[in-house]
């Protein structure tokens, strides 16, 4: 064993040791963060992220970077990039950890940082499924405001993002496949297989019959397989492998982590406080509102009912779409994994915007509606 990994295991086990492992909030805040990482395991790896990873893996592999630069990149006309970025989520039912492969895949293949950064924050905020569940539940005005916002805010911080790092652009580096190459597929066949790839994902999230779930499910993951196999060039098909494995290698063990602290910190934070600090429309319970959000989990949906149950405890309504706004698209897991893909100076800076113009727009809505 390395020196150095000898020395966290120790360090790990020191800590440990002097836990109090017996007092009842921390038994229950460490049975809440495994649960978390069970319920989170079963609910949304297979049917969530897996087909992102496999999507992620396939954009880096068979789209044309001159595609992304043309749309997403940092010399396309700016008026292009970030409402095509802005939107393009609309469809896909992903969380804050869900659409992280996807960031990562369009912009490895060569978009500018501003347009990732705008469907980055955007992805798991403006799905079709979260915007009717909102309104069902805590009403329309809330869930126009809340996907107006959203888009607008994904629109600004992916332009300052843009101003501030997208000076030059990509290194031809960061492109991974030769554009030149053959997949053996038509261009129909390629984008066949996004369009299974997306149904997959987007059935997994839709509340429908289970049966009706399965035979979709079946039917997409069939398509995939016999493309795949039977019409992809071998060579392609392992490239694609070994970009998914990339992928899932440096996203997975961080996302689970994080996911297992959120559900730890969760538990050991008591409900009164949350509920004394969130209560009216103030600044200060729009900025706790703000990085509470950011720091919790909330898995695809599940923020409505977290919510509707704070605003039934007196949470205001400006607070109310600060944790929306905070909470869908950044999480602890979320931000462990964008420190590795962006670096920790991109990282912080969205960071704080996503709090600092949550906080904003919650105080001006509380406020003014």
């Amino acid at each position: 064993m390395k020196k150095n990994n000898l020395l966290w295991l120790v360090l790990a086990f020191g800590i440990f040791y002097f836990l109090p492992v017996q007092h009842p909030v921390f038994k229950e805040s460490l049975f809440n963060g495994f649960w978390l990482l069970h319920d989170y395991a079963t609910k949304h790896v297979l049917l969530c992220l897996v087909p992102a990873f496999f999507i992620a893996g396939a954009i880096a592999v068979f789209l044309k970077s001159d595609a992304i630069l043309k749309y997403l990149g940092p010399t396309a006309k700016k008026y292009i990039a970030y409402p095509i970025a802005s939107v393009s989520g609309g469809i896909l039912a992903v969380c804050s950890c869900t659409i992280l492969p996807l960031f990562a895949g369009i912009w490895k293949r060569g978009a500018g940082i501003g347009p990732a950064i705008s469907f980055l924050y955007a992805g798991p905020a403006i799905n079709i499924a979260a915007i009717f569940l909102t309104g069902t539940v805590l009403g329309w005005e809330l869930s126009i405001v809340r996907l107006v916002t959203s888009v607008i805010l994904a629109l600004v911080m992916g332009i300052i993002m843009g101003l501030l790092y997208d000076k030059k652009p990509q290194a031809a580096g960061s492109v991974v496949a030769n554009d030149d190459e053959s997949t053996g597929l038509s261009p129909w066949e390629t984008g066949l297989l996004f369009f299974l790839w997306m149904a997959i994902l987007i059935t997994g999230g839709l509340k429908i019959a289970p049966l009706l779930k399965t035979i979709l499910i079946v039917l997409s993951s069939l398509g995939i397989v016999y493309i795949s196999f039977f019409r992809m060039k071998k060579d392609k098909r392992n490239e694609w492998g070994a970009e998914v494995s990339s992928f899932t290698l440096k996203i997975m063990p961080l996302l689970f982590a994080g996911v297992f602290v959120a559900g730890f910190i969760s538990k050991a934070i008591p409900q009164s406080i949350v509920q004394q600090f969130l209560g009216g429309n103030g600044i200060r319970s729009n900025l706790v509102a703000s990085v509470f959000g950011a720091l919790m989990y909330f898995a695809t949906l599940t923020e409505v009912p977290i919510i509707q149950t704070f605003m039934n405890l007196g949470m205001g309504k400006g607070p109310a779409l600060t944790l929306f706004l905070a909470g869908y698209s950044l999480s602890l897991p979320n931000m462990i994994v964008l420190f590795r893909l962006m670096g920790v100076k991109k990282a912080l800076t969205y960071f704080a915007m996503v709090i600092v113009f949550s906080a904003m727009a919650g105080f001006a809505y509380g406020n003014l509606f």
